[in-house]
């Protein structure tokens, strides 16, 4: 469905039909030498179509020209014999809008599009339909700072407030923003290692000598030791971590 749309709209609202004024179309339209092709700014707001008293003519939304309508009541557009850009008699179906390419090429797309592209093969500039938001001020998050990952040398947002560790959103591993927050949580987790890895000794020494008539002094033998391990692991785990270098504020 999203490819039928993106074709639609792509496809002139004009074809070279016998009820056209013109039949060479789209493709004679000559852009100004020098003019930059690519991202523009939006275009002009479009005026919706002319209610007037004129009757069975409408004025050209392009060269102000008057346009005979009489047998072409039924169609969505219509050409101009003059500058033979399209002007619209109805309004748009629904789920649709008119964009005019400032090549004064008229495009019909989605009304939740935000980016549309003119087929024309001289112009093919991207018209961005976005609100412009470069005035409005930006709430700069405390802490918010451009990360360059270890791993794959991308940039992305990291808060360096937020306490954790940082997964890229390019390559989804996992580093430490900084070394401080790795070697705290290093330190922190061989520290607990070893406070697990004495009280587990202490019971062993101390209750050895009843281990054979109690058996559940052995869990507490194998709980201690599995916890002095998985912290001595976790530990190993932060000191090793491969470090982001943090570039600057976002």
């Amino acid at each position: 469905m999203a490819h039928q749309d993106d074709v639609a709209e792509r496809t002139p609202l004009l074809r070279n039909t016998q009820n056209d004024l013109s039949p060479q179309g789209y493709g004679d339209i000559q852009v100004a030498p020098g003019q930059r092709q690519g991202v523009e700014e939006p275009p002009p707001l479009y005026s919706p179509p002319y209610n007037g008293t004129l009757g069975n003519v409408v004025p050209c939304r392009v060269c102000g020209e008057v346009i005979d309508i009489t047998s072409r009541k039924d169609q969505h557009v219509v050409r101009c014999s003059t500058c033979n850009e399209a002007t619209p008699i109805r309004n748009a179906p629904p789920g649709k809008k008119y964009v005019r390419c400032p090549c004064n090429c008229l495009l019909i797309c989605n009304v939740t599009s935000q980016r549309i592209g003119c087929p024309r093969p001289n112009c093919k500039r991207i018209i961005n339909l976005a609100p412009n938001t470069a005035s409005i001020p930006q709430c700069q998050l405390p802490g918010l700072c451009r990360v360059c990952c270890v791993h794959c040398q991308e940039n992305f947002l990291f808060n360096t407030l937020s306490n954790a560790l940082a997964r890229c959103p390019h390559c989804r591993k996992v580093s430490s923003v900084g070394p401080e927050y790795a070697r705290g949580r290093g330190i922190l987790s061989l520290i607990l290692a070893a406070v697990f890895l004495a009280i587990t000794l202490g019971i062993l020494l101390g209750t050895y000598q009843y281990a054979a008539s109690k058996k559940g002094i052995y869990v507490a033998y194998v709980g201690g030791f599995i916890a002095f391990l998985l912290f001595l692991a976790r530990g190993l785990y932060y000191f090793t971590m491969r470090v982001s270098q943090v570039e600057g504020p976002a």
